[in-house]
């Protein structure tokens, strides 16, 4: 009989019959306690099937929030039906067998602490979801909750994961479950501070704070607490740091806009001389022309939404330049070498404009929308990066470029620099100065109303638009040395850090008048600018 017993098992292991129960998944434990109709034994199983990672967990559990989960009090099998009605084994995701009656199935109940517990086991459903975006959320969820009840998640979906990102993440809410769990031990806790104090962000610090503090009469935690105080000066470091190099890139954003506004005026006052006031108001045409062709897509063909600014760009170039050729036919040609009167003739320009605008759109602010792909923002350590802001500065690149090209490389360049460096001489040589005088604030004026497209998606689109940046435009060219666009770009960048570096420290409105006063001081010392520009008539 010893004999036959083991010669059957060798042919059972040879022909490959399963010898252990017919439950080998991991999540069959788990539905066998659905079928014991009892409460307790519910929560159990929904904890067993989110710690199993199973294919079907997802599924399953939705189906037993929305009222979906049945029992077959006769095989004692789970089945829930699909969203399609359709009745399905709760184990492997097939259809139901044809003999099972639906009427014999038992409709697994729900309490209150039942819809908890699956409220609970949302973060660990997302941990298994096949979309990336999903579970990273997820585990970056569980972070910031760090509850106890997900280290089994967290653990079944670090097993599987395959995503680098998500896999951080992962060991990040493990980390901070362990370090918060009171049935830690104190090594594990020192481990997962560890690991927290590499991530070093304000949820890490929020979580060193508290543990820096966590049961100060229980010596045995006293090693706990000194990493936590560690790690606590680690990460303030770094986040002071980081928010250095944060407001370094928000001056670089502001310096980008500022050189947006002023680059056009640096062009005017720099072949002319002239103290253009209306210049604000070039940027604001721009802007509305901006508003303009939204609205017409948004009634006519609201699939090139996306192509809006696209459109605009050249549309507010030609709007703002022929304007601004408009202004100095019309105006201020007859004004040269008279600055005061200058400077009140475009003042007025400027309310008109202003007034004309408020008569056509009205006086409340217009909604300019944002393109899909200026949406948005993205981490770069601790850096936190803005889609559009990212846009603008890419955008003013090109603009600066576009207009060295131009001026360097092009007949109009060389004569307009010919006119800026020795407007007698330029004369002399044959060219007509009164055209350049035209097409210069053409030109300065069209790049004013790019810029009041670039603006149009950071500021209101109202009437006041251009004053907003009209002064610190004139503070820039003055600062960076008059028709010099390479000071113009060195002294928007560093008036734009300057500002935001000062910001935290003193406030927006001291910030702003250490800014003048500086260039105040700066222009004693310097009364040319940073760059300025050689010529015998500028010299003279």
């Amino acid at each position: 009989m010893k004999s036959f017993r083991l010669s059957l098992l060798v042919f059972l292991l040879l022909v490959g019959l399963p010898l252990g129960p017919a439950f080998a998944d991991p999540s069959d434990d788990a539905l066998a306690h659905f079928a014991a109709d009892k409460f307790p034994e519910t929560e159990r199983g929904i904890d067993g099937l989110a710690a199993s990672g199973a294919p079907m967990v997802v599924p399953v559990l939705q189906a037993l929030g929305d009222g979906r989960l049945f029992v077959d009090p006769a095989s004692r099998s789970v089945f829930f039906k699909d969203e399609a009605g359709k009745l399905r084994d709760a184990r492997t995701g097939a259809d139901a067998p044809a003999d099972l009656s639906p009427a014999a199935l038992k409709k697994v109940r729900l309490n209150n602490s039942v819809r908890s517990k699956l409220a609970a086991a949302g973060g660990s459903l997302d941990l298994l979801s096949p979309e990336t975006v999903k579970r990273l959320a997820a585990a970056r969820s569980i972070l910031g909750s760090h509850n106890p009840a997900d280290l089994p998640g967290v653990q079944a979906a670090l097993a599987k994961e395959g995503d680098a990102t998500v896999k951080d993440a992962l060991v990040d809410a493990r980390a901070a479950i362990l370090a918060t769990k009171a049935d830690a031990t104190p090594e594990q806790r020192i481990d997962a501070i560890d690991r927290l104090k590499l991530l070093g962000n304000q949820d890490a610090l929020g979580l060193m704070t508290g543990l820096a503090t966590i049961s100060p009469d229980v010596a045995a935690l006293e090693p706990v607490r000194a990493a936590a105080r560690g790690a606590m000066d680690t990460i303030n470091n770094r986040l002071a740091l980081w928010r250095g190099v944060q407001n370094v890139w928000y001056g670089l954003s502001l310096g980008s806009v500022l050189l947006l506004a002023a680059i056009g005026l640096a062009i005017t006052f720099g072949v002319m001389g002239i103290i253009n006031m209306a210049h604000g108001e070039m940027v604001m045409l721009g802007a509305y022309t901006t508003y303009m062709v939204q609205e017409a897509i948004r009634t006519s063909a609201p699939g090139l939404f996306d192509y809006s600014l696209l459109i605009a760009l050249p549309l507010a170039f030609m709007v703002s330049g022929l304007v601004g050729i408009g202004i100095e036919r019309l105006v201020i040609r007859h004004l040269y070498g008279r600055p005061l009167e200058t400077l009140l003739a475009t003042w007025g320009i400027s309310l008109i404009l202003q007034q004309a605008v408020r008569t056509i759109f009205g006086a409340n602010n217009r909604q300019v929308g944002a393109p899909a792909f200026m949406a948005g923002s993205f981490h770069l350590g601790g850096l936190e990066i803005t889609t559009g802001r990212l846009s603008i500065i890419l955008f003013t690149v090109m603009v600066f470029a576009a207009l060295q090209l131009v001026l360097r490389a092009t007949p109009f360049g060389l004569r307009m620099r010919a006119v800026t460096q020795n407007r007698r001489m330029a004369s002399a040589m044959g060219i007509s100065t009164g055209r350049i005088d035209a097409l210069a604030f053409g030109l300065g004026s069209g790049i004013a109303g790019i810029a009041g497209v670039a603006l149009s998606q950071i500021d209101n689109v109202s009437p006041n638009l251009g004053q907003g940046y009209i002064i610190d435009s004139f503070m820039v060219v003055v600062f960076g040395g008059v028709g010099n666009l390479w000071g113009t770009l060195v002294a928007a960048l560093s008036l734009g850090i300057a500002n935001k570096v000062l910001e935290p420290l003193a406030g927006a409105v001291l910030a702003k008048i250490a800014v003048l006063v500086f260039i105040i001081l700066f222009i004693q010392k310097r009364p040319r600018g940073l760059f300025a520009l050689k010529g015998r008539s500028v010299e003279a």
